[in-house]
């Protein structure tokens, strides 16, 4: 199998209409990217880093990838590598939700776990250093290093802002959530070139240090940074939105019930970012408005939509949930 044999079955064309009740109402275009093999957004960054570590001669037939990831780009390098014939090797933490943790072992990845925190309190200067001690000790492994690869942008200039505008040609609003900073870099670049009336909203966790926010303890995979990605710029975004994680719990259980299956932990705090942003009069009514989602809700069903994983980590949310949660 080769690249190209692997990119033909990206799913870049599945949208779903949401509203979202803020702000007197929104409604909004949610392209589904947990559609994707390797069930999220990632299958596309994953393809665009091996396809540039191929041309460029830095990854040799039969060699060993090595990522640090929480969840949705390691599974998705498994399976590349997989398909590929290569090696791989996921660096992650306790964030990652124990379905993704079997897929990647199942797709023939190995699994190197840190447990101890970073001086930031998350688990990404960790993972960079173990990261780090493998490379030293293994000579041929290689790095796609998500954090700091172009390709990790490219993937998304040449495959996600195109998709977006196939069905919206000029959206007002187009809402990208922030984590390693390559989506949502890739799309702001395409958006600036191609279309720069869009205002491209940055969405991120509450914890994350990304936008410049004090550190703090996060506890659902995906969006977030305990350190600064390399690929972030500021100056990319129109905006940038923070959102607490009760917000994205809430989102997500509310996203349940009222269109019955199941989002991701980055797609319910980007619905939660809209929200926040409808609810501060920051989009007008009429506005064309474009919302990315991550991946679906199928592997966080044993955290994100476990009523006892939820009520142990957060007291304060909204009524609604609270009994939800109790029922």
């Amino acid at each position: 199998m080769h690249i190209e044999d692997l990119a033909a079955l990206i799913q870049d064309d599945v949208f779903v209409p949401v509203r979202i009740d803020a702000g007197g109402g929104v409604d909004i275009l949610l392209k589904i990217e947990g559609l994707n093999p390797a069930g999220s957004i990632k299958f596309k960054t994953a393809l665009a880093m091996i396809a540039d570590m191929e041309r460029s001669g830095r990854l040799k037939p039969g060699a060993t990838v090595v990522e640090s990831s929480s969840g949705n780009l390691g599974l998705a390098l498994s399976i590349v590598c997989r398909a590929l014939g290569y090696g791989f090797v996921c660096v992650s933490d306790p964030n990652i939700s124990p379905a993704t943790r079997d897929m990647i072992e199942a797709t023939g990845g190995r699994m190197e776990p840190v447990t101890e925190t970073d001086e930031n309190g998350g688990y990404l200067g960790t993972r960079l250093r173990r990261i780090a001690t493998l490379l030293d000790r293994h000579a041929g492994w290689v790095w796609t290093n998500q954090y700091g690869n172009p390709a990790a942008k490219w993937a998304h200039h040449r495959w996600t802002g195109p998709a977006v505008r196939r069905r919206v040609d000029r959206p007002d609003f187009l809402f990208v959530g922030v984590g390693t900073a390559g989506t949502a870099m890739g799309c702001a670049e395409y958006f600036r070139i191609n279309a720069p009336d869009t205002r491209v909203i940055g969405v991120d966790s509450v914890g994350s240090v990304t936008f410049g926010q004090v550190p703090g303890r996060r506890y659902l995979p995906g969006l977030g940074a305990s350190q600064q990605p390399p690929l972030f710029e500021a100056t990319m975004l129109d905006e940038q939105v923070i959102v607490p994680e009760t917000e994205t719990v809430t989102a997500c259980w509310r996203f349940r019930r009222r269109h019955g299956f199941l989002i991701g932990a980055s797609t319910g705090t980007v619905l939660a970012g809209i929200a926040r942003h409808a609810a501060a009069g920051a989009i007008p009514p009429g506005a064309t408005v474009v919302a990315l989602s991550p991946d679906l809700g199928d592997r966080y069903a044993a955290t994100l939509y476990d009523a006892a994983w939820i009520g142990s980590r957060y007291d304060d949310l909204p009524p609604d949930i609270a009994e939800a949660l109790a029922a």
